[in-house]
Parts: structure tokens; sequence; C-alpha cells
């Protein structure tokens, strides 16, 4: 690894040369290998140069099929090789990143056409992995207990030990766990409320072991946007721990799917609360000699905890179609997330006259120390009631409180945007009818280089766009009945795209009734690993596949995916975040609301037509585009060219 893909002429700009032999390849290597000529590839080439040579961001917005990913992979690998600093590839999500890593995927085009050798390691999210203190919890529990106790016995023999480690390999990979559904995998795999610090199996994790190999990385290192905005933001954190960042020191980024971008940083961002794990992490400052004022503390801090979480309850609301709870805010909820926060900053002035007493474990006493400091941040943005939004999750174990900042444009700024390296947002949809400014707007970018190209395709040959009316405007039934007919005419071979779980549910449980659908076979999003699920739709051509996430990302060329139907328009949720979000513009339809929509309406349009030979069928269920005229213009607007919204089935 590390030696130039070409002969390097030092006397002569590098990314000009980059450019050069970039053009080479898709030019004349390979085209000779079977490869068409796509000029909208080239000319995406010719733009990122600049970028690269300038340590610029750009928005790359580049149609389907024209082999963008090609373009940001080279440009990263000789990037990387020039600075002897891995390249950050950024997906929105897992199955994005099992996209590109796949047999036949881009990565190994580039290897067997190009003869080149790429160091290229997945670094994924935590919660893509087994956590062995839950898993222990899980296999004495109460329900699927057999099904636990199998993936426990099937653990490596290392893992079972204390004593030295001879060899070992990275395991406990979600994707090893196919048949697990989405309910069974997280109760065994890692959470934001796992107490990693001082678990005394961390030295043998699945996700420990496989961080230890991918920060070896010499040419790439593909992560989450998630995942890489969890850097971001612990890394001073890590640091002042005595603890390596997750991410290793890296040249460039390119975020795939980049109009995703601001959901994963305010992801990353998020502050969760839990009275159990709060009262279970200071209880340990009274298992050694303390003074007496530090166990009062410590004593009504848990029941200020305690009582906060109370009233909490009382002014939670549940939001239709989520998970989350509304929290209707009050002077008395205020009154008392005041007191825990007075109360955390006397036992922080308490452990500062412990500490010098040498009476507590360093160790436990700089945990705990971080997590008051981590507290005492979330609950102090309700100082300031235009500085934070929040919800409420509820679990087995209790009701969590989860605290975001309102903005991340300053965090993003300051930590990612200031760093002075090539950045890259890769896209099919990061303009909305022609403009970044939503996307750029959203991320608190006013300087960028941006172009876009449209997908080569012909559009207007292979596919055609429909929007049903029903005569009682479009109830569940009707939807069902209409989606049936269109899942018979394509036979299958169909993506059902929902805006939510509830709605997806609803679905699977009505389908099952259906016995003129006997002979179709369904899949749906959580009931399995979501990459082998894909696996499973594309290998059987009449399976149709349900799913919530999916609008980016699929890719499943042929004629396996033959009709998408869009359940409803896409529309921001009715939650938390998109609430203060509205409350924050002018005009919350247009600015916000249609935005959303249109970017993602056309990420679902998009996986269609994944080769020039693909075609079929796009349903919009959506009455209100038949009598809204300035919806419907929208949505006209972002069709492909010479592609018509007729009515029908």
């Amino acid at each position: 690894m590390g030696s130039y893909p070409f002969a390097y002429d030092h006397s002569q700009p590098y990314m000009q040369q980059v450019s050069d032999w970039i053009a080479d390849i898709f030019y004349e290597i390979l085209p000779e290998a079977g490869f068409e000529v796509r000029d909208e590839q080239i000319y995406m080439a010719f733009q990122l140069e600049r970028a690269f040579a300038e340590k610029q961001t750009i928005f790359a917005e580049a149609g389907v099929g024209t082999g963008k990913t090609l373009v940001y992979l080279l440009y990263a690998i000789c990037y990387a090789r020039l600075t002897k600093k891995p390249a950050i590839i950024a997906c929105a999500d897992e199955s994005l990143i099992e996209q590109l890593v796949k047999p036949g995927g881009d990565i190994e085009k580039i290897t067997r056409h190009l003869d080149l050798a790429i160091d290229a390691r997945l670094a994924k999210s935590p919660d893509k992995y087994v956590c062995l203190v839950k898993l222990d919890e899980a296999r004495f529990g109460h329900e699927d207990t057999g099904l636990y106790r199998e993936l426990y016995e099937g653990l490596p023999e290392f893992v079972h030990t204390r004593e030295a480690m001879q060899s070992f390999y990275a395991y406990g990979d979600r994707k090893n766990y196919p048949h697990l559904n989405n309910e069974q995998w997280d109760k065994v795999s890692w959470d934001a409320f796992q107490d990693c610090f001082v678990c005394d199996k961390r030295h043998r994790c699945g996700q420990t072991l496989s961080r230890d190999s991918y920060r070896r990385s010499t040419d790439l290192i593909i992560c989450s946007h998630d995942f890489y905005m969890e850097h971001v933001w612990t890394y001073e954190g890590r640091k002042r721990e005595g603890q390596r960042p997750l991410l290793p020191e890296h040249c460039t980024v390119v975020f795939d799917e980049g109009h995703l971008m601001e959901s994963a940083a305010q992801k990353a961002l998020t502050y969760k609360l839990k009275h159990i794990v709060f009262e279970e992490l200071v209880v340990r400052l009274l298992k050694g000699e303390v003074r007496e004022t530090l166990a009062v503390c410590i004593d009504q801090a848990i029941e200020q905890s305690e009582l906060m979480f109370d009233i909490l309850e009382s002014c939670c609301q549940p939001i239709p179609g989520s998970d989350r709870k509304q929290i209707v805010m009050n002077d008395r909820l205020l009154r008392e997330i005041h007191r825990l926060c007075d109360i955390l900053s006397q036992i922080e002035e308490e452990l500062v006259f412990e500490s010098e007493m040498f009476t507590l474990n360093d160790y436990q006493l700089k945990i705990v120390e971080e997590h008051l400091e981590m507290m005492q941040k979330a609950l102090a943005l309700f100082r300031n009631d235009q500085a934070f939004i929040c919800w409420a999750t509820e679990s087995i174990t209790g009701l969590s409180l989860v605290i975001m900042p309102r903005t991340v444009k300053e965090v993003l700024k300051e930590q990612v945007f200031s760093s002075k390296m090539p950045i890259v947002f890769s896209s099919a949809t990061l303009s909305v009818e022609g403009s970044f400014d939503y996307v750029a707007d959203s991320l608190g970018l006013d300087k960028y280089l941006s172009f876009s190209v449209a997908s080569p395709y012909d559009y207007a040959e292979r596919m055609e766009v429909i929007a049903p009316t029903w005569s009682s405007g479009g109830t569940f039934e009707e939807k069902l009945e209409t989606a049936v007919q269109l899942l018979k005419r394509t036979e299958g071979r169909a993506l059902i795209l929902f805006p939510t779980f509830e709605e997806l549910r609803k679905f699977k449980r009505e389908i099952q009734s259906r016995s003129d659908c006997a002979d179709l076979h369904f899949l749906f999003e959580g009931d399995q690993e979501i990459s082998h699920l894909i696996a499973s739709f594309q290998g059987d051509e009449h399976t149709v596949l349900g799913a919530v996430s999916l609008w980016e990302g699929l890719d499943v060329p042929g004629p396996s995916l033959s009709n998408v139907i869009v359940w409803a328009l896409p529309f921001p949720p009715q939650d938390p975040v998109f609430m203060a979000k509205r409350q924050a513009a002018a005009s919350p339809y247009e600015e916000v609301d249609i935005p959303y929509m249109l970017l993602r309406l056309r990420q679902g349009i998009g996986r269609l037509i994944r080769t020039r030979e693909d075609s079929g069928l796009i349903a919009i269920f959506s009455e209100e585009l038949h009598h809204n005229e300035q919806l419907r213009e929208h949505i006209v607007r972002i069709l492909p060219v010479g592609v018509s919204l007729k009515a029908g089935v």
C-alpha cells in the first residue's frame, strides 16, 4: 500500500496528474474492459479535481448511472496515498456500506480492472455489534432465551476465557445474525446506556477488536454518517480521557448521500438521560469512604432525578407514527430540572475536595465526572428555551429524556468545515428544483463548490409514473386494493416505500389475509438484518419488499425491481425535530416540508432505473396532489426529463 497508482512526476501538480490518470481510466482502460464512456462521469471527475487541489467543500450532484462512486473512490485513494493518511467514505447507513464493499461492487471493480490493491476497511457503528453484557441479560431473561443461548455458544472461544489471547478476530457484527429481527437484535446490541469504560469484557468485545483493525487502513475507511459525526463530537473528550478517537487522522471525507448529513449530525449531538443509569453510576462513589456532605448530595441527586423523571412522564404525549413522545414543558418541570442541575454542581464541587483526599478510585472518579459533565451540558440547554429540542422514549427500564441542540450549524462549521481538507457531498439529490440552498443552509455552509449532472438514462422510454385516484379520498383499504392490483400487474418485483413502521406493520397484517396474494413472497424491513433482506429480495425475482428506510441506497438492477410504490408522499414527520424547524421558518411548508419531501421522493423514484436496460412503474399514492395544483407542479418538476405524471392504475 501507499505507492502511487501512476508514474508521479514530482515537478508537476499532483492533482492534475490524478485527473489525467482518471481520464485515461474512463476514456480507455474501462471501455476496453466493456464499460461505456460516460460524459457525465468524466465531467464529474474534472469538477472534483478542483475540490481536492484547493481543499474545498463540493456538492457533487450526479444522477443515477453516472458512475459517481467510481470517481470519488479514485480521487480518495490517490489523495490518501499522497498524504499517507486514509480517506473516510461516510455512507448514510449500513446498507449503503454493504453496497460499496459487496462482491461485484465498485471497490472490487477498481481492484479487478485497474489491477490496484486497495486497503479498504469497515468502521461500523457500535450498535451494529453484540454487547456481551446485554447478551448475558438476554440469555437469562424471559423471551427467546434459547435463541440468545445459541448466539452466546457461537461466540469465539477467547470471549469465554480470562487467559491471555493468543489469536483473535473481529466478531459480533449484526450482519452475522440475519435471522434476528430488529426487536430481538435490540436486546443484545450495544446502546448509549452501556458503560463501556468499566466493562470487564471490553478488551474482548467485538466492536473493540474491529476498531483496532480498521484504524490500520492505509487507503479507505468506510463508515456511516452517524459514526463519523460521533467521532467528531467525541474527539476532544476521548483524548481527555486518554482514549484514542474513534477514527484515526484522515485526509479527506466523502459523504455519500450527503443530503442526509444534517440528521446524522443532530443524532450525534444528542444527549440521552435515564434515571436508572444515573443512579447506578453515582452510587459507585458511595462504595468507598466519602465525606458525609458528598454522600448527602448523592442521595439528594438520586431523589431529585427520580422526581424529575416522574414529572417528565406526566408531561409526555404520544406522537402518531413515532416511537418518540412529545414533552409539553411547564414551569414545574423546568424548576425540577434546574434543581437537579444545582445538585449536580454541588456534587462536582464536592468531588474536587474528595479527589484531593485520595479516597476515591481515580478511574471510577473520572467516569463519574465525565457523565456529570455530559448531564450538565444537556440540562443546561433548558435555561434557554430557544436552544434545544427534546423528546422522551419508553423502554422496559423506564423513560429516557433525549435532548439535542436546536441547530448544529455552528458546531459543523467549527469542527468539520474548518478542517482544511477536501470534503465531498455526493448524491443524486442535493438540490431542490435547481438550488443547493436547502442542504447548504441546513449545514451552515456559505462557501462551497457545486455542480449537477443528469442521469444518462432514457427515462421517457423506460419509466411510467402514475398517481392513482380513489373514490373515498385514499383510505388505507383503497391504497391496499390498488397496491394489490399493481403487484399482480408486475407479478411482484416490487418495492413498497412506507412513511412509518406503523403503516408498514398494518400493511403486513392485512396482506396476510389476501388470498389473491398467496403466490407472492413478501419481505419486510425489521424482520431480518437489512443487507440479508436486500440480498433475498434481489435473488427472488417475484418478491415484494416493504421498507421505511430504503428511499436511498437500494441498488437492485434488473427485473427484480420493476415496480416502486410510494405509499404516501414522504413529508417530514410530526416529531420534535421537525416541529422546531417549522417554528424557526417564516414559511414552514415551503421552507421545510416541501424541500424535504421532494429530496426524499426523488431518491425513492431513483430506486427503479439502475441500468439502461431497466424499466418499470412508479406509483405515487397521494390524494392531495390531485387537488393541490401547487403540490402537483412541485412533483412534476422533479420527474426525469420526458416523464409525465398520469392518473389511474
